[in-house]
Parts: structure tokens; C-alpha cells; sequence
């Protein structure tokens, strides 16, 4: 598009939307020239990083337009005394690279940086790449015979010369299925696990229903408790009735050492396991599979989808946003409004397997102790340790104070919404829609560094390291943890201060909200935490041991009050039915109160807790007065109605 096309096109849409808005507009540069000035750079995906960021020649870039706005401090223009709005015209930002906020990005008190979008209109910034070219496939070796005549094949996309590997796909915004054998609601069962050799055994009746005789890409996922993993096949033999596989590495020495999730093999349970990534599994509309050999990729289109004019998008990033200040230096006076973030990837468990401890910490190494305990920590029960990793986030964020996300969108991720980590303060999560996420919705804190063990307690010399005075409210959370399902809606490590308040949870495989880490009765740096009148239903929808609010550890002067929890998920496959809770207080947990929080029975645990804890009036009883004001409070109630992106913004491509 030419430069002078843009601008008409730029004066066509002003003019427009200047009709329906000309007496707010005229409203808020009334209101603006009573306070004080305000600078003003805009960005439009038809503009260009060379303009010079008026709303008539706007910057292409979102960076392009951070780096005005660094200048403009940096000079000490006189037009940024009243702050910075960076307005955001809607449409598809294709990243090729994460947008990274230094600390000289930073605003003050009043002079705010404020990244929004332009009223009415919703930016994407998107990881994702476009699959073009799609024709009906005509002969693909290892496809199911009921396939054939179904599945479409595209030339698999390149970058910088190198095949583009991931594990989603979306279709028009939807998710489309990785080829897998079985869905969620009847899993089949391993008959053997032996830890010695790390063999895991299937029945030979299952791999060859489906004509499974090479591992090639082959994955097995398996249900461990309140865990899964997803472990590469490296070779596949049968023996009599069933088929022994072993797995790569390193996720097979730790899925061999590691005690805790472990696959069950007591007496009758076994676990549960679906395979995935196979040519030969793909034998339902909405499935697919990367032929990362032949360079193709392979899609049986559900009804209604019409392949050579649907968009396709599979992810390449998987942080489409970084802010990273430090201690001595925070981005500071932030405020991102509108704004939609899509499409990520998360690679690890393809090179290197994944298997989680818990809330999606994955672990690094881990073994069993004996005899039981470890310096330093005084449960002298302990009979493990380990050392993890922590999963990306499409946002994440370091080094921060007073930073804000207000109106967003967090959608079409490979791994988790967004992410507060060390040395982040008065923050804020509001209004926002977390939605098609594979793991957490929501992470925060600190889950111990990979060097760290960690059920040791967490107590940083300098307090500045601490994730403080967080408030997460009024967020609708749903349709997260859908890969890696166990992972929760908010995951809260080593946090202070932290007001988790009038989010709603739903359709989460595992917990809605988990606040805590370490499993230890010592003393840490948590305390003072709040999470109050949120709404978790229709969670537990794959895993059990689980509470719809959780908590771990020492926390004096935590509150969980007037909450409300219901529609607990059922799933068949569960290792003990009965192990489920509205309410869990889980090892070390202390000086918590618990009190005026309603669910349908008080089916509550309190396993291995420490000193301190109080429960008060939880069940059925609480007052009908409590129980209809928790989760979104009104003005935040139009979430729900929101919908996934869809192909009104994802326009068809030529093909």
C-alpha cells in the first residue's frame, strides 16, 4: 500500500468515526487542556515506522512508537508533562519479535505512559504466522483409510531458511486438535511402569487400532494425579500384550526419578494416557499433523470450514511482550488499555519433554530421599527434592511498579496469559478476558529459581525481589489449562499483599486458584494476602486432588473470604474419585483465615497443616447477602459476552 493510499485511507476512517464521537473527543481535549498537556503518538497497522506518529501519519509499530515516546523524555519535550498516549488503531500486529519495555520506558507519577487502544477498536498483537496455499491431499502415507478424501495439505512455513515447529494451530481462531487418538472423556489405561528401566507399558490392542508401529514424533501424554506429562517416544517394542515404550531424554530420567506426581500402579488404578503427534491418529475433523520430514502440514477441516479461504495462523513467538526493569531502575507508570494478545507457542516439551510438579512448574531434577528431610527445612518428612523451571507467558513481566493492564485480552496461547514475577509492586490485572490458554491464566510471584530447591523457604535478603501488592480483579478466566491441565486459573507463588478479588474462574482442568509454594511450615516471606469474593465454578474438569481455591504454606494474615465455589467436574479417569475439595489448605499451610465462603457442602481439607488457621461460617449457610456479590461485579459483568477472536479480524487470504 502506497504512503499516499494510507493517509486517505487514515482521513476516510477519521472522518467516519469523527460523526459518533466528535462530543467525547471534544469533552476529553477540554478536560485534557484544564489539567495539563499530554503528548500523543498513534499506530495503525497501515502506517509507517518513518512517519512521524500523528494520527494522520501514524508509526506501523508498537516499538517504533515506545521509542518516540523514550525520546521525547530523554529530550524533555515540554508536551509529555501531562503524560504519554500511545493510541492504537485496531487490526493485526504480526510480531517478529517480542516487544521489550525498558526502565527508560518508564513514566512518573504525572506523567503516565499509557498504551491504548483507539475507542472502539481492538489491536492484536499476534506470534503467529499464516499458512497459505492449501490444497486437498492426494496420498499421505500413514493416513487412516476413513481420512482419505478428507484432509487438506499446505506447505509447512519456514523461517530464516528453518522449518517453523509448534504444537497449536488455530483455524479462523479456533483451536484445531494435534492428531491424537482418543478425546478427553474415555482415556485408555497403562498396563505397566517399571522405574528401573523407565519402560512404560500400553496395551498392544490400543497402538495397533491404530496401526502405531514407529515412534517417529510420537508423544504419550499420561494422568498423574494432579499432573500430567508429555514424554517423546524414542522406541516402541511389542511384547506379548502389550507395547513397551521408552522415552527421550532428559524427561526420561526425571519421569523415572521424580516420586511426586508419579503414574499410578496400585492395585487396580492405573493411569490414564492418550498418544499424540502421529499421521497415523488423525482421523477426525479438526485434527492435524506436522510432517516435520516432508516439510507439510496435514488439516481435516471441521464442517463449515472452507480451507482455501479460513486463516490459518500457528505460532512462532512465545513472549509477545517483555517489561523488564530492575530493582535499582523499574519500568514504572504503565498502563496498557484494550489491548489483545494471540497466538504464542511454548516449545520445551518438544525438545525436552515436560513434566511438571505442580501449577505447571516443570521439573529439572528430582528423586527420592532417604532417609526423609533436608537442611534447612522443618519437615523432617520430606522424602523429596526437586528443581524447577517456570513455563513463559505471553506478557511477561520484571522489574515493575505501578504498572497496569486494564480491558485486555489474553487469547490463543501456547503457554500462560501473563506473568509477574520478581521485583514487581503495585501492580494491576482489571478487566481483562484470559480465554484459550494452554496453561496458566494467571502467573505471579516467585516459584523458586532453577537453583533453588524447592520445598526450601523463600526469604530474599533484599525484599525489593518480592512480587507486592498485586491486585487481580474483576477478570473472567475461562477455557484455560486445556493442554497442560495441570495448571491452574491463578497461580500465586511467593507473594505479598496480593488482592485476588471478584474474578470469575470456570472451565479449568485443575484448581481455579492457588496461592502459595513450598510445601513447609517455616517461616517465608509471604503474608498479608487476600482472596475475596471470587466466583470458581465448573473446575476439576481433568484432575483431582484439588480444591477450587488452594493454598501453601506459612502466610500470616492471608484471608479467603466470602468466595463462592460450585460445579466440580466429574471425569472417569480420576485415580481416587473422592479426592476433591471446594476448599484446600495443603502442607504448611499457617496463619490463614478461612471464613464466610459459600459452596454447596463443606467438603473442605486441611492436610498437614501448620499452626494459626481459622475457619469461620464456610458451606451452604453463608448469607444469600454474600453469596450473589462475588465474582465480576457489574460493570466488568460484559466479559462473559465476549467471544474469541474470530475472522473479523483474521480477514481470508488470497491464496
Amino acid at each position: 500500500m502506497s504512503s499516499d493510499t494510507a493517509m486517505m485511507n487514515r482521513q476516510h476512517r477519521l472522518s467516519q468515526s469523527w460523526g459518533t464521537q466528535k462530543s467525547v473527543v471534544l469533552l476529553v481535549f477540554f478536560l485534557w487542556g484544564l489539567t495539563s498537556q499530554a503528548a500523543e503518538i498513534w499506530v495503525a497497522p497501515d502506517g509507517s515506522d518513518q512517519y512521524p506518529g500523528t494520527s494522520m501519519q501514524p508509526k506501523a509499530t508498537l516499538p517504533s512508537a515506545l521509542r518516540q515516546a523514550r525520546e521525547l523524555r530523554r529530550l524533555h519535550d515540554p508536551s509529555v508533562k501531562g503524560g504519554i498516549f500511545i493510541q492504537v488503531h485496531g487490526g493485526v500486529y504480526e510480531l517478529q519479535e517480542p516487544v521489550l519495555v525498558r526502565p527508560e520506558d518508564a513514566g512518573t507519577p504525572g506523567s503516565p505512559t499509557i498504551v491504548k487502544a483507539v475507542a472502539g477498536e481492538r489491536p492484536v498483537f499476534s506470534g503467529g504466522i499464516r499458512v497459505k496455499g492449501w490444497k486437498k491431499a492426494k496420498s499421505v502415507k500413514g493416513l487412516p483409510a476413513g481420512a482419505a478424501g478428507h484432509v487438506w495439505e499446505a506447505k509447512a512455513p519456514e523461517v530464516a531458511g528453518h522449518l517453523l515447529v509448534y504444537r497449536q494451530l488455530w483455524v479462523n481462531g479456533v483451536k484445531a486438535v494435534r492428531a491424537r487418538d482418543v478425546r478427553n472423556d474415555s482415556l485408555p489405561r497403562i498396563t505397566s511402569w517399571d522405574k528401573l528401566t523407565g519402560t512404560m507399558g500400553v496395551p498392544a490392542s490400543w497402538t495397533d487400532r491404530f496401526g502405531l508401529k514407529q515412534p517417529a514424533s510420537l508423544e504419550l501424554v499420561i494422568h498423574q494425579l494432579w499432573a500430567i506429562a508429555d514424554l517423546r517416544i524414542k522406541t516402541m517394542e511389542q511384547k506379548g500384550g502389550e507395547v513397551l515404550f521408552t522415552f527421550q531424554q532428559p524427561e526420561a530420567r526425571i519421569q523415572a526419578e521424580h516420586p511426586w506426581p508419579t503414574p499410578m500402579m496400585v492395585d487396580s488404578v492405573r493411569s490414564p494416557f492418550y498418544l499424540c503427534n502421529a499421521i497415523e491418529l488423525l482421523d477426525q475433523p479438526g485434527e492435524w499433523f506436522l510432517d516435520t520430514r516432508a516439510k507439510m502440514l496435514y488439516y481435516w477441516p471441521r464442517a463449515g470450514e472452507v480451507l482455501n479461504k479460513a486463516t490459518v495462523v500457528a505460532p512462532y513467538l512465545e513472549t509477545l511482550m517483555e517489561v523488564k526493569g530492575t530493582l535499582n531502575a523499574p519500568v514504572s507508570n504503565l498502563t496498557f488499555e484494550g489491548l489483545t494478545f494471540s497466538f504464542t507457542s511454548w516449545m520445551r516439551p518438544s525438545t525436552q519433554g515436560h513434566v511438571p510438579l505442580q501449577a505447571g512448574m516443570y521439573l529439572l531434577d528430582a528423586y527420592r530421599l532417604k532417609p526423609k528431610g533436608t537442611p534447612g527445612n522443618p519437615n523432617k518428612g520430606l522424602d523429596n527434592q526437586a528443581w524447577i523451571g517456570r513455563p513463559p507467558a505471553a506478557v511477561q513481566l520484571n522489574g515493575v511498579c505501578l504498572t497496569s493492564f486494564a480491558g485486555c485480552r489474553f487469547e490463543h496461547l501456547g503457554s500462560c496469559g501473563i506473568d509477574y514475577g520478581k521485583g514487581t509492586k503495585e501492580d494491576t490485572i482489571r478487566g481483562c478476558l484470559f480465554t484459550d490458554i494452554a496453561g496458566n491464566g494467571i502467573q505471579a510471584g516467585q516459584f523458586s529459581d532453577p537453583g533453588v530447591e524447592t520445598h526450601l523457604p523463600y526469604n530474599p535478603a533484599d525484599e525489593r525481589e518480592l512480587c507486592c501488592q498485586l491486585t487481580i480483579q474483576d477478570n473472567y478466566i475461562t477455557n484455560v489449562t486445556n493442554e497442560d491441565w495441570g495448571c491452574t486459573g491463578i497461580a500465586a507463588g511467593y507473594v505479598r499483599g496480593i488482592n485476588i478479588a471478584h474474578n470469575e474462574i470456570s472451565e479449568v482442568s485443575y484448581t481455579g486458584i492457588s496461592l502459595g509454594w513450598g510445601w513447609t511450615k517455616a517461616s517465608n516471606c509471604m503474608r498479608d494476602n487476600r482472596v475475596f469474593a471470587n466466583y470458581v465454578h465448573h473446575y476439576a474438569k481433568h484432575l483431582y486432588d484439588v480444591g477450587g481455591i488452594y493454598t501453601l504454606s506459612v502466610q500470616p494474615g492471608t484471608v479467603l473470604s466470602e468466595n463462592v465455589i460450585d460445579s466440580i467436574y466429574k471425569p472417569a479417569y480420576v485415580h481416587d474419585p473422592n479426592h476433591w475439595f471446594y476448599l484446600y489448605t495443603d502442607e504448611g499451610s499457617s496463619y490463614i483465615t478461612v471464613r464466610d465462603n459459600w459452596c454447596p457442602a463443606a467438603k473442605f481439607l486441611a492436610n498437614a497443616n501448620g499452626p494459626g488457621n481459622n475457619w469461620e461460617n464456610n458451606g451452604p449457610m453463608v448469607a444469600d447477602s454474600i453469596r450473589l456479590k462475588a465474582g465480576l461485579e457489574p460493570a466488568y459483568k460484559y466479559l462473559k459476552s465476549l467471544t474469541c477472536l474470530q475472522h473479523q479480524l483474521l480477514k481470508p487470504e488470497k491464496q
